[in-house]
């Protein structure tokens, strides 16, 4: 798992944000993708997406790096059906929250450790 997860951590820093906001509102919707970076436009994460777009703030930058990391890790073990399944359903590891509630509340750590758990098979 620390390849996966090594690896998932390497592609998404090299990546300009504007880009990884675009693959997540691609995956999972701009309305989750504003609603996971606590956004208080359901469009914002349209906005970001652009190229010449306005930049996320720090929190909410960070919200969206561990977003895509997870996500990341989830289609390269599982693929996109379970990994759009995983971030919408309650999840033992957060709480029951959903992955989505988690990195809106700021939990964005454990959200990617969630998901490494997931893929290794270890979450419970």
């Amino acid at each position: 798992m620390s390849d996966l997860m090594t690896k998932t951590h390497a592609g998404t820093t090299r990546q300009n944000i504007h880009e990884t906001v675009r693959q997540l509102n691609q995956a999972l919707g701009t309305t989750a993708v504003s609603f996971l970076a606590d956004a208080k436009d359901r469009k914002q994460a349209g906005r970001w997406a652009r190229p010449d777009g306005v930049e996320p703030r720090a929190a909410t930058k960070k919200r969206l790096l561990a977003a895509h990391r997870a996500w990341q890790i989830l289609v390269l073990s599982e693929g996109e059906y379970v990994a759009r399944n995983w971030f919408i359903g309650t999840n033992p590891r957060l709480a029951e929250r959903s992955p989505l509630e988690a990195l809106r509340e700021g939990e964005s750590d454990l959200v990617v450790l969630a998901a490494g758990a997931f893929a290794d098979g270890t979450d419970g």
